[in-house]
Formats: structure tokens, sequence, C-alpha cells
């Protein structure tokens, strides 16, 4: 049970222990000396003694735990958050040898060893960089390649999750949804006609073709269903015309193979964070009052696999149907004519929530901005009952609760730099986020957090952060 609590709350139930012991020692003994006293009008001179000793034990216990808490405990568990820092999201910055000064050698001993694990590491960083080129000089010539067929691919799995699905791709999916990857293709194509031509191809080993219908039942599809030879899963080729191809346009890939062998199912609680989706955004309003002002602009983007995925971006100026303070315009710099003819709240707000479908919400002070989208559920017809996680609460979970937990704080702390421009956008703040969930991550792990259960348990230990935020 001790194990489970911080450092500072195990401090802090020691010296309690200690007050308790003193105040019990210092009763026993002058209760025992009561007994050898024979005047009864001394009764009263050792009940204030009593009185008077256990204030003063209890003050000097305080005094001495709260300088034992800033000069020893805090120092420890913030150079513990460097040390997990540096060692599992690649942080280089230098030790606060400041806050350390009362701890001895061991702050300079911390500092030394990881200077020299990061030099190793910066050894094996080059050899990674050095092949990380060459896979980007083969991913080039890949993408040009398939620049001069004229198909649109979506690889999947043998759960019809998509794996890879390229620039013609996307533009098939987005026609019915937004294309993401991990994401079913029954979101997008009716189940039948596919499962018909996967089991075909599963009992043939052969190339299928199919005739594939949207999921709204709009659009149909001429396709070819390929098999991977060994590998799980298949390739789903969609005919030129069918898919409005042009054979000119550019080809970006978009893929993690990885997926392929994914067969994740349970419940969120019980997920390794390895295994789970997140969708990272953040809102731009027209004030600070969830119950009274609007939405005015949605960031969004997806980590899938510990990564943020480049092709795959949410980013939707929103009518709020109110005049924007121009006190919020100086903050965000969007003002009443850029949202004009923008969808309001309950179009944006669906789109936003196909765009997380199956997947953990992530925001930096999440109550804030979910409060914006709770309020309009009903307009929206949705259900927000996505699990959610807040990354203020898991900077005070791996850095301790008495840091600063704002955004620019945690990005400092992790070596994220934010361009100016792009700082309180909807789309910016998302991305800065999404980058310092994606080093967190790690740290998590290596606290031995590894499921999302176990993560959610951990922050519900800090949620009074929230309560003053908000």
């Amino acid at each position: 049970m001790l194990t489970r609590l911080s450092l500072r709350v195990r401090i802090f139930l020691f010296f309690c222990l200690m007050a308790v012991g003193a105040l019990a020692v210092s009763s026993v003994a002058l209760w025992v000396s009561y007994l050898r006293v024979a005047d009864p009008a001394l009764a009263s001179a050792f009940i204030l003694a009593e009185i008077l000793m256990g204030f003063g034990f209890i003050a000097l216990i305080i005094a001495v735990w709260l300088l034992f808490d800033d000069n020893v405990a805090k120092p420890i568990e913030r150079l513990s958050a460097q040390l997990r820092a540096r060692a599992h999201a690649g942080v280089s910055t230098d030790m606060d040898m400041q806050a350390a000064r009362y701890l001895g050698d061991l702050a300079p001993a911390a500092a030394g060893l990881a200077d020299q694990l990061s030099g190793k590491t910066m050894d094996v960083a080059q050899a990674v960089a050095a092949e990380t080129a060459h896979l980007s000089a083969e991913k080039q010539r890949l993408t040009a390649l398939l620049t001069e067929i004229p198909v649109a691919m979506v690889l999947a799995s043998p759960t019809h999750k998509i794996v890879l699905y390229d620039g013609q791709a996307a533009g098939v999916l987005a026609q019915i949804a937004h294309p993401r990857l991990n994401a079913s293709l029954y979101e997008y194509l009716q189940p039948v006609p596919l499962q018909q031509a996967y089991e075909k191809l599963s009992k043939t080993g052969l190339e299928v073709d199919c005739t594939l219908t949207s999921i709204d039942g709009a659009q149909t599809y001429s396709a070819r269903m390929k098999p991977l030879g060994d590998a799980p899963g298949y390739l789903l080729i969609f005919d030129e015309s069918a898919a409005n191809i042009a054979p000119e346009a550019a080809r970006p890939l978009v893929y993690d193979f990885d997926l392929l062998n994914s067969a994740v199912a349970g419940e969120f609680e019980s997920l390794a964070l390895r295994d789970l989706c997140f969708v990272v955004f953040d809102t731009e309003t027209t004030g600070l009052l969830p119950h009274k002002d609007e939405i005015v602009q949605i960031g969004a983007v997806r980590v899938v696999n510990g990564r943020i995925v480049q092709g795959e971006r949410f980013d939707m100026l929103v009518d709020p149907g109110m005049p924007i303070p121009p006190a919020s315009t100086k903050v965000h710099h969007i003002s009443d004519h850029m949202v004009q003819g923008a969808p309001d709240i309950a179009a944006a707000g669906r789109t936003f929530h196909q765009f997380a479908r199956d997947a953990v919400i992530v925001a930096h002070n999440a109550p804030f901005d979910m409060a914006f989208l709770r309020r309009h559920a009903k307009r929206m017809d949705v259900d927000w009952d996505h699990p959610i996680l807040d990354t203020v609460l898991l900077s005070a979970v791996l850095f301790g609760a008495s840091d600063k937990h704002t955004l620019d704080a945690l990005c400092d702390r992790l070596e994220i730099a934010i361009p100016h421009d792009l700082r309180h956008t909807a789309l910016g703040d998302a991305v800065a986020t999404a980058q310092a969930l994606v080093k967190m991550l790690p740290m998590l792990q290596a606290r031995g957090m590894t499921t999302f259960g176990a993560v959610i348990e951990a922050t519900r230990q800090h949620g009074r952060l929230l309560e003053d935020l908000n």
C-alpha cells in the first residue's frame, strides 16, 4: 500500500508518526510522574505541561517537515523526473543543481551518469539517423514509383483495420469519413460485400474482384482484393474510374505496418498504452466560460503506436453564432470575418466526433475543452463517452504536483518548441500537446504504468489540480 504513495506523502506520514510517538512518550512520562507526586495541587501543572509540550512537539515537527519537504523530498522528486525525462523522452537539459544542493553528492553523481549515458546514446542516435535517412530515401523511391500507378490502395489487417493508405485512397475514403490509421473499414464500406470478398480470398489465396458500397449506400466502387503472401491482411485496390483518380496527383503514404499484427480487444482500462490510439485536441473559444461562451476553432492530431501520424490532422474553424470579443481575438487571432460561412458547432462537433472514434481523447486541461463539446452533445446527436486523458495530470504524475503544469512549462521541461505563430491556435497547441504525450508515454511505462487503467488511477490522485485550474 505505502509503495503506491508518492515519496512526499510517505515522508509526511513518517513525520506524522514521529509526532504521534513524541506525544505518546511525553504523555506516558508525565502520567508516571504525576502518579508519583503526592500533592494533588500539582495536577493542573502536569496537564498544562502536557499541553505545552504537545503543541511544542507538533510545531517543531511541522517546521522540520516543511524544511525537509522543500530541501530534500521535492528535489528528489524533481531529480527523478529529470532523470526519467533524459532516459525515456530524449531530453538533454542540465540538471537543476541549485534545487538539489542539499542532497550532497547525489545530484552531481546522477548528472555525471546521465551525461555518460547521453554520450553513448548520441553514438547510437547517429547510427539510427543514418539508417533512418536510408529508409527515408527508400520511402521516397517507393512513393515516386507509386505515383506512376493510377490506383488507390488501402492495406488492411485481417480484422479490416486500416494499416496503410495513399493519397488517392485518402480521397476515396474522405468522401465518406476522415481517413484514419487503425480505423475499421466498416466505418467507410458496408461490411457484407467486404466480408464476402475476404472469405473468398482466404479460401483461394487468389486475387478477388469485388464491388463495394459506401456505408451510407450513396457510392459504389469497383475494387480488387489482393493477398499479401505470408503476411496477414490484404491489399484493397480501388478501380481508377470508380475512384476518379488523377494519375499526376501526389501520392503521400500514411502507414504503420505494426498494425498488421494488432488484435486489440477489451476494456480500455485493461489495454496497454502502446496499443491505444489517441486523439489529442485543443479548442479556441470566445471566452473562458464553458456554460456561455462558444468554440471558434478545433484542432486535433492522432497518435498511433506512440507516434504522431503526420497525415491525420483536424483543423476547423467554427461559427460560434455570436460576436467574438476583441480580447479573445487578440489571443487567438480569429475574427468574426474568418468564421463567416464556417460550420456551426453541431456540424463541426459531429465531424470531430467521427475523427476521434474508438480513440482516447487527450487534452491539456481536458475538462475545460470537453465542457464546450458536451454542452452541445444533443445538437450534435452524439455521445462524448470517449476515455479522457489529461496532460496536466500526467505532468503532475511524472514531475510532481508542486511544479508548474501549464502547457508552456510542460513543453519547456520536455524540450518541445512551440512556434510563436502557432501558440494559441487550436492545431498548434494540439500538436505541442501531442508531442508532450509522445514523450511522456515511455516515462509512464518506465514508472510501471503500462496500462490505461493504471495511468488513470495515478492521475486521480491529482484531480484537485484541475479543480484549482478551472
